[in-house]
């Protein structure tokens, strides 16, 4: 939907006697993508990661003859390119003159609510299709986010993100999650400490994760035993509930894998108005450039639900 504010758009707010105005402002949750991106600044058009491997475990070497050489090769080089995100409104001049209500000072604060909206939508929509093959980190794995054969890099190898058979959430299955993460591998097989920090749900699922993490005793059971995952602080920071996850039973864990879930900002939200000479139309807009995606798929481990 576009074209210019006019006053035939507001009629009644060309009129004294209006006891409210609704439909446009509501309370807004609290930023969410921070708590599963990390965030970078960016000076370019594009970003770029490389993947180096490490060393492999050393070998037997016997009486007078040569040891073995290892060599690092560069892996996967996945690419962030930002991407402008904009909006923007025009009112006529004399809308805004006969206007009686102070909406076009709130008309302003919108245009910030649709930016900031749209940054949660975008991030949000990762992990949304982090299970459709169709949508892939450019120059990475060639695979989707959460996937069960990951490769590993130039050594071959693969590795999964996600549990063998997809699972609600459930104590027992954000216990087969965190021994996943727990045996988890770099690009060489070799076993990595990698620590799962936070879990991630959709609303649906938000009481679930509380009586699962802030259980004294085990949930959902008569039996007199331990919170295992409470009293291991097995997830470190807990859960958090992310409002724009569209899926009611796909859940995730954010691990410490150092270069996994990023967000690059290439230019912060930005606000501009000018007014048309020969019209004297108003026009207002708001522009922000960023990226979102994924370098190390071990920064996310997921399930999709039963």
């Amino acid at each position: 939907m576009s074209g210019t504010i006019t006053t035939g758009n507001m009629p009644r707010l060309l009129q004294e006697g209006l006891n409210k105005i609704f439909g446009a402002s509501y309370k807004e949750h609290m930023t969410e993508w921070d708590k599963i991106f990390d965030e970078h600044k960016s000076s370019k058009a594009y970003e770029v990661d490389a993947q180096l491997e490490g060393f492999g475990l050393a070998s037997v070497k016997t009486e007078s003859d040569d040891l073995a050489f290892d060599s690092i090769r560069q892996g996967f080089t996945p690419k962030y390119q930002h991407l402008t995100y904009a909006k923007g409104f025009i009112c006529s001049k004399e809308a805004i003159q006969d206007e009686l209500y102070g909406q076009f000072q709130a008309k302003a604060r919108r245009l910030a609510r649709s930016m900031q909206v749209t940054k949660e939508v975008v991030a949000a929509n990762v992990l949304n299709r982090a299970f459709n093959s169709s949508y892939t980190q450019v120059d990475g794995d060639g695979l989707s986010l959460l996937n069960a054969a990951h490769i590993n890099g130039p050594s071959g190898g693969t590795y999964s993100n996600i549990l063998s058979v997809a699972a609600d959430l459930t104590e027992a299955s954000l216990e087969d999650m965190m021994i996943l993460i727990g045996n988890a591998t770099d690009a060489r097989g070799i076993k990595i400490a990698l620590m799962a920090q936070r879990l991630i749900v959709p609303t649906d699922l938000q009481f679930e994760a509380q009586r699962i993490l802030g259980s004294v005793l085990q949930n959902d059971t008569a039996n007199n035993a331990t919170n295992a995952l409470r009293d291991m602080r097995a997830i470190k920071d807990g859960y958090v509930v992310n409002h724009r996850l569209t899926d009611p039973d796909a859940w995730f864990i954010k691990t410490d894998a150092p270069e996994g879930l990023k967000h690059f900002s290439r230019q912060g939200v930005e606000f501009g108005q000018d007014n048309a000479f020969t019209s004297g139309n108003a026009r207002f807009k708001a522009d922000e450039r960023y990226s979102f995606g994924w370098s190390d798929p071990r920064g996310l481990y997921g399930s999709a639900g039963a």
